[in-house]
């Protein structure tokens, strides 16, 4: 039983789950020894959280606490091995929400204290994608890059719309299937901007660091050549996704076309800005719950002890949304 319960964790139906569990603990060894998750709630149910910890033990958020960046010297005062050339020296950590080939759709949720991953709900129920023909579920390993954030209030220059109000994405497309709340190393290769009812909503191509063909992979063309129809099976699946929900095609800006890993990478750094601007409270975050341990000079910065009963409160009252800011508030004293 507890066997199962350990592959359930990606939140997707049990016999998925079971497909998914010789894939566990398949990814990075040094990213995964810095960051631990830690399960709260029943699988597939509203109040499953997946809490992260760093290598000490300690809640962090990894919305705002896991860099964006890896060091090539060393990350969060852990010595890492010397990049072995300039393109090793712009890696990107990257959080799994959705392992490939699955459906339900898991996000870090972004309005509750130190930011779990939870599956999203809509209308009272869990939410799943629709399988769109011949696609099962995700057809990449799919999470975000953390201190990002997607203003919704400052309009795109190249696409004239404004964010989605979240980190931004990143579909990876390496041969492994991973698990959700992996953090793993990325090499950005280009990014797609979706336009979703009228905002700006970002599609970063990476790839693991790690993976057998990594080495490979330098730019958006690389994709194409080496994995064909893949960026053209991406383009489908986003502009279909939600027509089985009821809802119209999705549009994208520049028609449709991936841009390369240089345009990429003045997104990264335009959201990162966003993200730092939201953290030292220059800007109106709104509902993000900006709740930390690692920012030093963040206004919103908590201690350990106030984080562990930061997740006690959640888990005592998982679906009392309408008040949990005002307790959080209440309970840090700010």
């Amino acid at each position: 039983m507890s066997a199962l319960l350990r592959l359930l964790r990606t939140g997707a139906p049990a016999a998925a789950c079971l497909r998914l569990g010789t894939s566990a603990g398949t990814g990075p060894r040094r990213a995964m020894a810095l960051y631990h998750t830690e399960e709260r709630g029943q699988p597939c149910s509203q109040n499953y959280r997946l809490f992260f910890k760093d290598v000490t033990g300690h809640y962090i958020s990894p919305f705002h606490d896991i860099p964006l960046k890896v060091n090539s010297k060393e990350e969060n005062g852990i010595p890492t091995k010397k990049a072995r050339n300039d393109e090793y020296e712009n890696l990107f950590n990257m959080i799994v929400e959705i392992p490939r080939w699955t459906n339900a759709k898991m996000e870090i949720a972004t309005e509750e204290p130190l930011n779990p991953i939870k599956q999203y709900v809509k209308d009272g129920k869990l939410r799943y994608v629709a399988n769109i023909f011949p696609y099962k579920g995700y057809i990449w390993n799919y999470g975000t890059l953390p201190q990002t954030w997607e203003d919704p209030r400052e309009k795109d220059k190249s696409t004239n719309c404004f964010g989605d109000n979240d980190p931004i994405d990143v579909c990876e497309i390496g041969s492994k299937i991973l698990s959700c709340g992996e953090v793993i190393h990325v090499k950005i290769l280009g990014i797609l901007a979706l336009i979703d009812e009228g905002e700006t909503d970002w599609k970063l191509i990476a790839i693991n660091v790690n993976d057998p063909e990594a080495s490979k992979f330098h730019d958006i063309d690389d994709v194409e050549k080496f994995k064909p129809g893949y960026l053209e099976a991406t383009l489908n699946w986003f502009r279909l996704y939600k027509v089985p929900d009821g809802k119209p095609e999705n549009q994208f800006a520049f028609n449709g076309e991936f841009k390369n890993k240089a345009f990429a990478l003045e997104v990264i750094k335009s959201t990162h800005q966003c993200w730092k601007a939201l953290l030292m409270k220059k800007c109106n975050g709104g509902a993000i719950n900006c709740t930390n341990l690692q920012i030093s000079d963040s206004p919103f910065r908590c201690t350990q002890e106030e984080a562990r009963s930061l997740v006690e409160l959640v888990l005592s009252s998982p679906n009392k949304e309408s008040n949990e800011e005002e307790q959080v508030w209440h309970f840090l004293g700010k």
